[in-house]
């Protein structure tokens, strides 16, 4: 297996696990709440990064701009997503719609760094969009008698 693909691997599987664990700690405590407790584990697993893997600092400012953007929206990215399971929003449902950010980075990727899909990779994507679209479909609620 490449090596690569054993890391993406393993990220589905804590990303899918994510979900899950955010929608029970938003069923008992607010998406703020829950947004500082993510944020002080990542500051945690951040020291134990930086402390393995002993980084070199001397970074380009555009490198360090676009890595404090990235964690920014990232962090955003989590804040709102925890909002989205605090307002009801079925984990199921809002973790299956949010992990469709990679069609953005397909066209952002396209765009700015001018990569090319292959017909394939467009027939998937559009797959994707209609997956998100069925996955939001709920069925209206039953009338009580």
């Amino acid at each position: 297996m490449v090596v690569w693909l054993g890391y993406a691997v393993l990220a589905l599987v804590l990303w899918g696990i994510t979900g899950v664990t955010q929608k029970l700690s938003t069923n008992r405590i607010s998406s703020e709440r829950s947004f500082l407790w993510f944020c002080w584990a990542m500051v945690a697993l951040s020291a134990v990064v930086a402390g393995l893997a002993r980084p070199h600092w001397g970074l380009a400012p555009l490198v360090v701009v676009c890595s404090v953007a990235g964690g920014a929206l990232n962090g955003l990215g989590a804040w709102t997503s925890f909002r989205a399971l605090e307002s009801g929003g079925k984990a199921s449902i809002v973790i299956s719609l949010i992990s469709l950010f990679p069609l953005l980075t397909v066209v952002l990727a396209i765009v700015f760094l001018h990569e090319r899909l292959t017909w394939m990779q467009g027939a998937g994507a559009v797959a994707a969009i209609g997956a998100a679209i069925l996955l939001s479909l709920e069925a209206p609620p039953k009338a009580e008698a």
